[in-house]
Formats: structure tokens, sequence, C-alpha cells
């Protein structure tokens, strides 16, 4: 199966396009935003907790944000499998949940350049190429379907299933030359050409639609959401919102956070995003110190996880 490029001063645009500095200046400015909400309310703000009393929220909100760790790590082993390498072993879930921390470093790329690189050793250049871009649409995809159910507030919300509709052996192509296009810096550190002979070669997909990784994702947000729901229900007491409501303007504000890896692991505008779209739905102060408790424990879980291959590459480099 080929993909075929119709409108070649579309991909110039894309490719003189500086996405880089859009993302940066959108980084600056949510980080700005949260720095302004969290000091006109700092005299508000006690980050003193009861652990006899709340120890158990935070211990459950640590273990959903693990398991939507593995759940992230499985789709990612199913993408793979869906781009024609077949592998019953959990290998793949382990590099992927060990690699994890790297998305924190400067430059947003490195754990995907460690997952091409290991991708790359047991198949080929293809599929651990291929892999690599198209993951974080996955996890788009997914997190837009669970923000679409704000139709029943909105029926805009509708266009949030857009992206899935690409989430197909025909039009994956498509998918992956624009993240090409916009990924660029992937192609410099990978040293490999972003030409268009390398999108036209052939990969074996294995299915009209990745059901498992899809569901997966799904799944992943889920889990990173009901992190976010104990962590607040420990500070706030939710009776009065609605959980649906929630759960669409988290789906919204990880999505902003995902698409703008000039902040590691979207720390900042993930945040300045929920704030600006829970309003005044929510008093700030609880919902403040139900961010930064979430953020510090999502960020711990991904350190547990990651801390052997942190160890080795540590005793590497002494």
């Amino acid at each position: 199966m080929r993909f075929n490029l119709s409108n070649q001063s579309y991909w110039k645009f894309l490719k003189k396009f500086n996405f880089g500095g859009l993302k940066s200046i959108f980084f600056i400015s949510s980080l700005l935003y949260f720095c302004i909400y969290f000091f006109l309310n700092i005299d508000q703000i006690s980050f003193k907790i009861n652990l006899e009393k709340n120890g158990i929220n935070l211990s459950l909100s640590f273990l959903f944000c693990v398991l939507s760790i593995y759940l992230n790590a499985y789709a990612w082993k199913y993408i793979i499998n869906w781009f024609g390498k077949e592998s019953k072993s959990n290998n793949l879930v382990s590099f992927y949940v060990l690699t994890n921390i790297l998305k924190y470093v400067p430059g947003g790329i490195w754990h995907f350049v460690e997952r091409f690189n290991y991708i790359k050793k047991i198949s080929n250049t293809q599929i651990a190429l291929y892999s690599t871009l198209v993951e974080p649409y996955f996890m788009l995809s997914g997190s837009f379907i669970l923000a679409s159910l704000g139709i029943i507030f909105q029926p805009l919300y509708f266009f949030f299933i857009f992206p899935l509709v690409f989430l197909n052996r025909k039009l994956i192509y498509l998918v992956l030359k624009i993240l090409g296009s916009i990924k660029g810096k992937i192609f410099e550190v990978l040293r490999l050409d972003n030409s268009k002979d390398q999108f036209e070669k052939r990969i074996n997909i294995n299915s009209f639609f990745p059901t498992k990784a899809f569901l997966l994702e799904i799944g992943f947000v889920l889990s990173k959401f009901i992190g976010f729901f104990i962590c607040l229900n420990t500070f706030y007491s939710i009776n009065t919102i609605n959980i649906i409501f929630l759960l669409v303007i988290f789906s919204l504000s990880w999505s902003l956070g995902l698409v703008v890896p000039a902040a590691p692991g979207g720390v900042g505008v993930f945040e300045a995003c929920l704030l600006f779209l829970v309003g005044r739905n929510i008093p700030e102060n609880e919902i403040l110190v139900s961010l930064i408790y979430f953020r510090v424990i999502s960020t711990l879980a991904d350190l547990f996880l990651s801390f052997p291959f942190l160890i080795r590459k540590l005793i590497k480099r002494i």
C-alpha cells in the first residue's frame, strides 16, 4: 500500500512553519497563567494533609497512575503488532515502562529516540519509525474520544471524533506524513531522511483498524483521570460536580499538554488549561492543590517504574 502526495506546496509550508516556536510560546504563556493563578491564591492554599485520613486516597491515585503507564505500554506493543511486527513477549512493555521518565527530559523526544533504537534492533527501521511517530496520535485520538462525551453539553464536541477517522489502514499514511513534517527534530536526532520515499515504503498492516491499541489508549487516559479524580476528592467534595464534565475538561487539558512537548511531560500546560476550562466550577484553592498533588504523584509513578533504567544509565556514565 502506498501513500501518494499530491499537494507539495502544503507539505513545504508544514516543513517551513516554526511549530517549535509556537509551542514554546504556548508553553510559556501557560506556565505564566498557572503561576499568576497560584500566587493570587497562595494565601488560601494549604498543602497540609492528614496521611491517616487521606493516605489511602493518595495511594490509590498513585496505583491508577502506575496502571495508566502499563496500559499505555501495552497499547504501544499492539501498535507495533499492527504495523506487522508480531511479538508475544512482554519485553516491549517493560522497555516502554522503563523509558517513560525520559519524556520529562528537555526536548521532549528522548523517550522516542530510545524506543526507536530498541524496535530497530528487533525489527526494521520503518516499523520503528512509524510506531514511534504515531503513538502520540493514538493517545490523542483516545483522549479526544473521551472529550467528545461533551456533546451532551455542546454539539461542537462531536468534532473531537474526527482524528479517529484516520486510524485505519487506508489513511494512516496521511497521519504519518503530517507527523513527519511536524516532528522534523526527531529525524535530525535519528539521522533519518525525512523524504517522500521514506513514507511510501511498504509495511504489513495486519488489520483495517487497531482496535486493541485504541481501546488501551482510552483505558490509559481513563486511568489518569481516575488518579486525578481521587486527588480532587481528597481536597474537595465532588458531589456537586458533573463527572462527565470533569472528564471532558481533563481529556482536553491532557491533550493540550501532550501536543506541546516544549513542556516536559506536559508540565504547566495541562494544569493551566484545566484551571482555565474548569473556571469557577471548583474553588480555586482546592483545584490548585489537587493539580499539584496529582502532578507529584504521576511523576513519582514514572520515577518509580523507571528507576532501574536510570540506575543502568548512571552506571554506564561512571
